[in-house]
Parts: structure tokens; sequence; C-alpha cells
């Protein structure tokens, strides 16, 4: 540009003559050029210096704004941060100087456009701290302004954020009820969330909807909100619970059919409901039909039930025996024989045997069979109606001595039980 600029003004002989009459003046073309460029230069600059001095009122007002932003948002944290180390009265204080501030700008003219999300948090705020405070008027309060303010097309979302903090809080002043009042007005797709779901079974707990409790345990457990141990353990209480919930057999009935497989094949679950048909004088059969998956279990995989459950187990079928109003089935006698044989080491098992064979009238077998599993057997409340059966059988054969003998036996193993 320098080599172009000296070519082309070194040997310029070009003039511009310019008449103002009477006078004429000639000017060279390079000079001509230097003095358009020098006053292109001084009309940018003080273009430009116009535009900053007028310009000034802008930048001040948009200080002041950004001033007042900056106040408001610094209000908001000290809000936040209160709140969570436990202050919950300058929490409060804070969030109302956000709302002040906010209403001065407001009044001001000057608006902003996440104005109704920053007023429904504000109220937020205080709410959760008046709540902590077990302020309930003020509560109350601030909430209702929040949702007022979710109304708003900026804050539309923080309307499922309002609900989940009053179900929370309706669980903290337990009411179950209007906490579950609360999560069903929200959308279907909020009410699905983790938070919700979670919330949703501590209120159905709360207000022993165990039902309810039992089909959000579910859904958690899909979520993936619990371990698998943990989801299993809640979903074995609550099936229990609801079992436990049945008066009659036919309820009964309807409750086992509302359990998952996963659920029935529980040992404890089917053993409570085999329990429970039994003692509300239901169907025997049926109770010992939710057995046998346990029982086939037990039997096929060693090691696959507790050594409780497998007395439970036992129990729950000497009960249904008993109950019978005729003799044990042949087909449970089978089972029961062949589980015996292949493992003759098992005292449980051998008593298992001696019981049913006791209910068949073989009374030598089960005689015999009960004396083997008394030697090994460790539950008391097992030893304790094996002495009692053995004192039966002695009765029918007239053995007097044999039979007080047994039922002293069967008492001191009592008095150890409950010792």
């Amino acid at each position: 540009m320098a080599v172009a600029i000296a070519l082309f003004a070194g040997n310029n002989q070009g003039t511009i003559t310019v008449f103002w009459p009477p006078y004429r003046v000639d000017l060279s073309l390079n000079l001509v050029l230097l003095l358009l460029a020098l006053l292109f230069l001084v009309l940018h600059v003080a273009l430009r210096a116009l535009a900053a001095l007028f310009a000034i009122p802008g930048h001040a007002h948009s200080w002041r704004l950004q001033h007042q932003e900056r106040a408001m948002h610094l209000a908001l944290l000290d809000s936040l941060s209160h709140l969570v180390a436990g202050r919950f009265i300058r929490a409060r204080k804070a969030a109302e100087v956000v709302l002040a501030r906010e209403s001065a700008m407001t009044r001001g003219g000057e608006t902003l456009v996440y104005a109704g999300r920053l007023r429904a948090l504000s109220h937020l705020l205080a709410a959760e701290s008046a709540q902590a405070l077990q302020d309930k008027a003020a509560r109350e309060e601030h909430f209702q302004q929040a949702l007022d303010q979710a109304l708003h097309h900026d804050a539309q979302g923080t309307r499922e954020g309002l609900q989940l903090r009053a179900a929370r809080w309706a669980l903290e002043d337990h009411d179950a009820q209007g906490a579950l009042q609360w999560l069903d007005d929200m959308p279907q797709g909020a009410a699905r969330r983790t938070i919700a779901l979670r919330l949703r079974l501590k209120a159905a707990r709360m207000a022993r909807q165990t039902p309810l409790a039992l089909e959000t345990a579910r859904l958690l457990a899909k979520h993936r909100a619990f371990s698998e141990v943990a989801a299993q353990g809640l979903l074995r209480g609550l099936a229990l619970e609801l079992v436990s919930t049945a008066y009659d057999p036919d309820q009964l009935q309807a409750v086992w059919h509302q359990l998952e497989a996963s659920e029935r094949l529980t040992p404890e679950v089917a053993i409570e409901a085999a329990n429970r048909m039994l003692q509300l004088d239901g169907d025997v059969d049926l109770a010992r039909s939710w057995l046998l998956p346990i029982w086939e279990r037990m039997v096929g995989q060693a090691g696959a039930l507790t050594e409780a459950q497998r007395i439970s187990l036992i129990h729950a079928l000497e009960n249904g025996f008993a109950l019978a109003s005729g003799a044990p089935e042949a087909a449970w006698l089978i089972r029961i024989e062949q589980a015996q044989m292949a493992n003759p080491g098992d005292s449980a098992l051998q008593y298992l045997a001696g019981i049913t064979c006791m209910r068949l009238q073989l009374w030598g077998k089960a005689q015999q069979l009960l004396k083997q599993s008394l030697t090994r057997l460790q539950d008391a409340g097992l030893a304790r109606n094996a002495w009692a059966a053995l004192a039966e059988l002695a009765e029918q054969r007239g053995d007097v001595a044999a039979s007080t003998q047994a039922w002293q036996n069967a008492a001191k193993t009592g008095t150890t039980r409950l010792a």
C-alpha cells in the first residue's frame, strides 16, 4: 500500500481549481485527497462522540437494571444458602427482599422476562422456611401466591415443583390424604417421576392403603429407585401386609390374585397367605396349592430356603393336615416321603413325614419317624409338637406312663422355648 501511494503521489501533476468569483484557487490533487481523508476522519470521530454522548442515559439505565438484578440474585442465593444451613428466619427475610426489589422494579416500569418464575421461587423459599418454623399461616399465604405466579407463561414449569412441595408438607403434617390429593392433581408424566412415586409410597403407607403402596413400590422397583435387595424386602413387606388385611377367604383369594408371580413365589408371602387361609377356615387344598411351589423349591434346591423359612413351611403344612376334613392327600404323602428318603438326615422332614403318617393312621411308622427326628430337632416348636404327637399315640395305645412322660417333655420344651 505504501509503494502504491508513493508511485501515485510522487509523480502526480494533477491539480484541482476552485473558482470562487472573483477568486481562483489552484490546489494539488494530493492535497485535496489528504484534506478529504482528514475531513472524513474528523466527521467519523465527531459522530462517534455524539453517539456515545446520547447513549449515556441508556447505559446508566442498563447499569441500574443490572445492579438491581444482581442484588435480587444475591438475595436469592442468600435465601437458598440460609435455607440449606437451617437459618430459616434469615432465609425467609432474604426471599422477601427478592420480592420487594422485584416489585420496586415493576413499579419503576421495568419488567423482567423471568419475573413470574422469580416471584414463584421466592414465595416457595419463603413458604419452605415458614414450614420449617411451623408457621402454617405464612406458609399458606406464600404458597398460594407462588401458585398464582406459576400461572404466568414464564413460570409454568414451576407448578409441578410446587405441587411436590405441597405433598411433602402434607406428609410432614401427617396428612396422607392431602398428600395423595396433591399427587393426583399432577400431570400423568410428572406423577410417574421417581420423586413423586416416593412421596406417593410414603403417603399410601401412612394412609394404610396397602394396594396403592404395593403398586407404587412395583413402579419404583422397575425404575431402579431402590437396590435389588431393598426392593425385594419392600415388596415382600407390603405383600405380607396386604395378605394380613384379608378378613374372609374370598377377599384373601382376591388379594392373592392381585399379587404378581414373583411375589407369590416369595416363601414368606406364600406361607403367610396359606396360614391366613387356614385361620379364616378357608379351602385347605387351596392353601396347600399355594405352598406347593415353595415346597418344590425347598426340595429341589439345597439352601433355597433359610432354616426359618423351612420351619415356617413345615408348620403351615402341618396345620393344613390338622385342619383337613379327611386324611392328607396321597400326593402330598408321596412328596413328603420322597423328600425324606432323599434327605434321611433331615430331622425336620422326618418330623413332617411322621405327622403325615399319623394323620393317615399309620401309627407305627409315625412313632418311629417322630422318635428319630427328636434326637436332632433344633427348633423348639417342632420338638414340642413331636412330643405332643407321641403323647397322643401313646394314649391311643393305652400306655398311660408313656403318654404322661411325653406330655411332660412337651411342656418342658414349650417352657424352654418361652424362656
